[in-house]
C-alpha cells in the first residue's frame, strides 16, 4: 500500500481562517481542478451553494453535522481530522482498487454511492454514481471522513456482501 500524502495539522496557534484558506486551496489543487477519474469516469465536485466563497463541496469533506437530522448546512462543525486529510481525498481515488484499498457499490437513499476505503488508515471516500441510459456519465464527490470502529465493522460487511453479490 502506498503511504498517505503528509496531514495537514491545525497547530491552535494559526489562525482558523488561514488554515481553512490553506486546506481549501489544496482541495482546489488536489481534487476540484485535479482532473480525477474513478473507473474511467470523471470525479466531479459541487460548488453551489457556497458557503464563506468557498465551494459546497469542500465543507463536506472537512465538516459535519451536528446530528443525522440536521441537514442545515451552516450548521456544520469543522472536523480537525477531515481537515487534516484534506489531501487524502485524491490518494484515495487514485488508489482505489489497489491493495489496501478496496470499494463497492450501496444503496444510500435511492442513489448509487461508491465507497473507497483507505483500510489501513480506516479512511473513506464516498462518490455519488451518476448515470445516463449509455452509461456512468459522471461521479460526484459526495464526502470523506475517518472511520470510527462501528463503521469498520458495517463496511466490511458490506463490500463482503457487494463482491459476493457480483459472483452471481
Amino acid at each position: 500500500m502506498s503511504m498517505p500524502p503528509p496531514l495537514m495539522p491545525f497547530s491552535g496557534d494559526d489562525d482558523w481562517a488561514d488554515y481553512e484558506d490553506a486546506i481549501y486551496e489544496v482541495y482546489l489543487q488536489t481534487v476540484a481542478h485535479a482532473q480525477l477519474t474513478f473507473m474511467g469516469a470523471p470525479v466531479k465536485v459541487r460548488f453551489m451553494p457556497t458557503t464563506k466563497h468557498k465551494g459546497y463541496g469542500f465543507w463536506h469533506l472537512i465538516s459535519e453535522a451536528p446530528d443525522q437530522d440536521n441537514r442545515n448546512e451552516d450548521d456544520r462543525v469543522p472536523d480537525l481530522r477531515r481537515c487534516e486529510r484534506v489531501r487524502w481525498v485524491a490518494w484515495c481515488i487514485q488508489n482505489a482498487g489497489k491493495t489496501g484499498f478496496s470499494w463497492w457499490e450501496n444503496d444510500r437513499k435511492g442513489q448509487t454511492h461508491v465507497v473507497i476505503w483507505a483500510e489501513e488508515h480506516d479512511y473513506a471516500v464516498m462518490l455519488g454514481k451518476r448515470n445516463t441510459p449509455e452509461g456512468v456519465r459522471f461521479y460526484l464527490l459526495k464526502t470523506a471522513y475517518c472511520l470510527r470502529s462501528h463503521n469498520v465493522r458495517r463496511f466490511a460487511k458490506e463490500r463482503d456482501a457487494y463482491w459476493a453479490s457480483q459472483k452471481d
